[in-house]
Parts: C-alpha cells; sequence; structure tokens
C-alpha cells in the first residue's frame, strides 16, 4: 500500500485522538493509500506545504492569503455549527461571565488573546466583524498571540485578556472538557464563513479522496461520530474562501 502523509490536528486533543484515529484509519481503507498512522508535526502548518502530504485539514485564512496555489482543495467536514450552512462555521467572541461589558461596543481598548493572526476565527472573524458592524476601532495593535485558541479562552478566563474569538467547534470542545469555561460567556457571534477545509498537494486528484473521507464518515461508529461532531463532507469551491476578506494586517 502506497504512503502518503496524513495530519489532521486542528480540532485534536487527547480526549478526541482516538476517534481521529480511528477517522483517518477509515479514510486509508477506503482510499487504499497514505501512511499506516496519522503524523503529529510541530509546527502543525508543516503539514500543508509537505512534499508527502496525502491530506490535512487547514484553515480558511492561510489557504486564501498563500496556500490556493499550493495545494488542493478535497471537501469540507461539516460539524453542525449552529446558525451556519452545512461545511460553514463561525466564532464566538468569549469575555468573562463576571465582567460588566457585555457587547462588543464596550470592549474598546480591551486586551484582545488571539491564537494567530494568520487564522480566520481567531483573528480575521472577529476584525471582519467589526468593520462590518462599524464599531470604528479594531485589535490591530497590542493584541496577545497565544499560540492556540485553547490558551486564549484560558487567558481570557484568568484574567491575563479580556476578549478572544474561538472557532465554535473548538468552543464547543473547550465546553465539552475544560471545567473553567463556565467562567466565559459567548457575548457575540461572526458571521458564517466555509469551515476547515482538507486539502491535498498538486498533481493528487481530490475525488478519490473526496469520496473516501466521505464513505469513512458514513461509516465511522457513532460514538466517534459524536465525539468528533462530524455530519458529513461538504464540497465548497475555491471561490467560497476567496471571497472572505482579509482582515487589516496587525502591526503588533
Amino acid at each position: 500500500m502506497a504512503g502518503g502523509l496524513a495530519s489532521l490536528q486542528m480540532y485534536a486533543r487527547p480526549e478526541t485522538q482516538a476517534a481521529h484515529d480511528r477517522l483517518w484509519q477509515a479514510i486509508r481503507r477506503e482510499y487504499g493509500a497514505g501512511d499506516p498512522e496519522l503524523t503529529k508535526l510541530d509546527p502543525i502548518e508543516s503539514a500543508w506545504d509537505h512534499p508527502d502530504l496525502l491530506l490535512s485539514q487547514t484553515c480558511g485564512m492561510p489557504y486564501r492569503h498563500h496556500l490556493k496555489d499550493r495545494v488542493v482543495l478535497v471537501g469540507t467536514p461539516d460539524y453542525g455549527v449552529e446558525g451556519c450552512g452545512p461545511g460553514f462555521y463561525r466564532s464566538c467572541i468569549l469575555a468573562r461571565r463576571d465582567d460588566p461589558r457585555q457587547s462588543l461596543a464596550a470592549f474598546r481598548g480591551a486586551a484582545l488573546a488571539v491564537n494567530s493572526t494568520m487564522s480566520q476565527s481567531g483573528w480575521a472573524a472577529i476584525e471582519n466583524h467589526l468593520a462590518e458592524t462599524g464599531a470604528g476601532f479594531d485589535f490591530c495593535t497590542g493584541a496577545t498571540i497565544t499560540g492556540s485558541h485553547l490558551a486564549s479562552a484560558r487567558a481570557v478566563a484568568e484574567g491575563r485578556a479580556d476578549l478572544a474569538a474561538l472557532d465554535a467547534v473548538t468552543w464547543r470542545l473547550i465546553q465539552r472538557y475544560e471545567r473553567w469555561s463556565d467562567d466565559l460567556i459567548t457575548i457575540e457571534m461572526t458571521a458564517p464563513t466555509p469551515g476547515l477545509p482538507l486539502i491535498t498537494r498538486p498533481g493528487i486528484d481530490p475525488a478519490p479522496l473526496f469520496a473516501a473521507v466521505q464513505a469513512a464518515i458514513g461509516k465511522l461508529a457513532q460514538k466517534d461520530r459524536k465525539t468528533l461532531s462530524l455530519k458529513g463532507l461538504i464540497a465548497i469551491p475555491a471561490s467560497a474562501y476567496l471571497a472572505v476578506p482579509l482582515p487589516p494586517p496587525y502591526v503588533g
């Protein structure tokens, strides 16, 4: 059986790893190729340009910013995000439950925790939301870069930041597994955008991979589908990702 690197780390947690492993084994059986095990890379972005990449998951902002001509879209998993169409997601803008400011407009000048300024859900979503609502301010200076959505949420819960924008799927997982999440509330939701797409390297036909992933999700045990919040696989065109505005540049 031919190899090919697979890395599914975007929603990975210790509690979901076994389900992700079983998902990959199901995909591999359907596709008939691929490395025997998922590969864990640090940083996870190194999978996206890997010369042996078969399957990985990226984020909408890096895709439209610099990956669009270097990878091939396979499909977009549908996580059943409330208020979104199949395959779409949105960000929850979080604050501490005991913070007297309960609307985004009241957080002008507040400390924002950001997983990465190359993140659709953690950075572009809140900046675009501010622009769309005419708030008259942004967070393009002075944000705290945390390295992960989990770290951003914890920074707000512990009072080291005032706000964070989290991918709704990640926030769902944090609420499920982290007790301190009860200290946080969602004050606003951003507009839906295409979710985190699966990608492969140029030269690989994405259609058989799409079919394999789709079949694997359908055959996955209900318990694993629930753990991963997987509803199916959606074909969202590249144009839908490219239509989302890039936020203003972060200047530190």
